[in-house]
């Protein structure tokens, strides 16, 4: 997916936990999409809100419809890796996120992925995003 916005990426620094790897000593690949969580917690973090205060303020729930990710090279037990998320698009009732993991401080690229979210209410209706978190989101790509 192309994006319709500059590349403005947030960076979430982790180091490799013991018990994210598996008996071959590389990271489970699932762990890549918590690791996704982390980066996409932080963007909201970095761009003048908490995604806590989404839920509990105003009822609303980013629901992950669609995950995706391509593994490019393995990390280990200690690695130091970064997580760098963008926001790929931004609808009425859909957000679109991009990753890229890279083990540092070499630069490796790991893995990347996409993650689609549908705003939803406490019952999982849609609902759709309002502005002052639109205008949070397009504000900080739009540096």
């Amino acid at each position: 997916m192309l994006s319709e916005f500059p590349a403005v990426w947030t960076s979430t620094p982790i180091r490799v936990r013991y018990a994210e790897t598996d008996q071959m000593g590389v990271v489970y690949h699932a762990h890549y999409f918590v690791w996704f969580e982390m980066g996409r917690t932080d963007f909201c973090r970095q761009h003048g809100f908490a995604y806590r205060d989404m839920e509990g303020d105003d009822g609303l729930y980013i629901m992950v419809a669609e995950a995706r990710c391509r593994y490019k090279a393995p990390a280990r037990y200690d690695d130091e890796v970064e997580v760098r998320t963008r926001l790929l698009d931004v609808r009425k009732r859909v957000l679109v996120f991009g990753y890229e993991i890279y083990r540092q401080p070499e630069l490796d690229l790991l893995a990347e992925g996409e993650t689609v979210h549908v705003v939803t209410d406490r019952e999982g209706h849609p609902r759709a995003l309002p502005e002052k978190y639109r205008d949070l989101f397009l504000a900080g790509v739009r540096k």
